[in-house]
């Protein structure tokens, strides 16, 4: 029986792992889903979002009609499965590669505009760093963080960071559960100061400079 959480996730985990060890081979029709929910120890509407998630990564096909059959054995890996899995260098890679050529950009276009969204998300980033609990603090400061994207104006870029929101959300989540990843997040405000301080300059490589430096810095002191 399947109880940790989540149990979509879980559950769909379960079916791969017995596709895999041949109980139900490739064009074998799974069982109807009030028995697949029994079997799994799961509701019924666990095993939709199960099975609609392994319908997204080809491995089961819902055949209007005549039900759940399976078509492939190994899952193909969507963009958000890879970035939920991946590790926090990673994500903080990613965002080096991003976030220092949006701060390039941000110095070069940046309107006055986007200087008053900067300096209203740096302050809300200061004041929840002092006072408010983790995640309202990590919601401060990726809007910090999109604001220079926004003053980058470029497209993909702002798509490119979008995508990787919900997973560097969790990633600072699992940072400030150390001490000194609480320490070194919450006291690092001069250096988000200065790369806006950059920017308003209109100095495009001290701004990207500033940002690989901060966010190296971050990548630097994760522990191992």
């Amino acid at each position: 029986m399947i109880r940790r959480h989540p149990l979509a996730e879980q559950a769909a985990d379960e079916i791969l792992r017995r596709i895999g060890a041949g109980e139900w081979p490739v064009g074998q029709k799974l069982p109807g889903e009030t028995t697949l929910a029994a079997q799994l120890g799961v509701g019924r509407s666990t095993v939709r979002e199960a099975v609609r998630e392994l319908a997204g990564r080809r491995v089961l096909e819902s055949r209007q009609g005549a039900g759940v059959f399976v078509v492939g054995a190994q899952p193909v890996e969507d963009w958000d499965r890879v970035l939920r899995r991946a590790a926090i260098t990673d994500v903080l890679e990613g965002r080096l590669a991003i976030e220092t050529e949006a701060a390039r950009l941000a110095a070069a276009r940046r309107t006055a505009t986007d200087l008053r969204a900067l300096k209203r998300t740096l302050t809300q980033r200061a004041r929840a760093a002092a006072e408010s609990p983790d995640d309202e603090y990590v919601e401060a400061d990726l809007a910090f963080h999109r604001a220079v994207i926004t003053a980058a104006h470029n497209l993909v870029l702002a798509e490119l960071f979008d995508s990787f929101v919900p997973r560097i959300r969790r990633a600072m989540l699992d940072m400030l559960k150390l001490d000194a990843g609480h320490a070194r997040h919450r006291g690092d405000q001069a250096e988000h100061a200065a790369i806006v301080d950059a920017i308003r300059a209109q100095d495009p490589e001290l701004a990207a400079g500033r940002s690989r430096s901060h966010l190296a810095g971050v990548r630097d002191d994760l522990p191992g």
